[in-house]
């Protein structure tokens, strides 16, 4: 969890130091680090929900598939 916690925090002081070497301004860098994880997560959202609607009839391991 320590490790986990670290990258959490290595990651938002990643997003404010690129956003704000880009931007020039505390404010935007803030506002990019805080809004884009909540976009993340809700895309990820959906990655996931179509993800498993694509594989969810995938052959099992081991099995032949198919090719184009």
């Amino acid at each position: 969890m320590a490790k986990t916690a670290a990258f959490g925090v290595m990651h938002v002081c990643t997003a404010f130091g690129v956003s704000y070497a880009l931007s020039g301004s505390v404010t935007v860098a803030g506002a990019v680090t805080l809004v884009e994880p909540a976009v993340n997560m809700v895309a990820h959202y959906f990655f996931d929900r179509a993800w498993e609607r694509h594989f969810a009839h995938a052959p099992a391991s081991g099995e032949a598939v198919p090719q184009p």
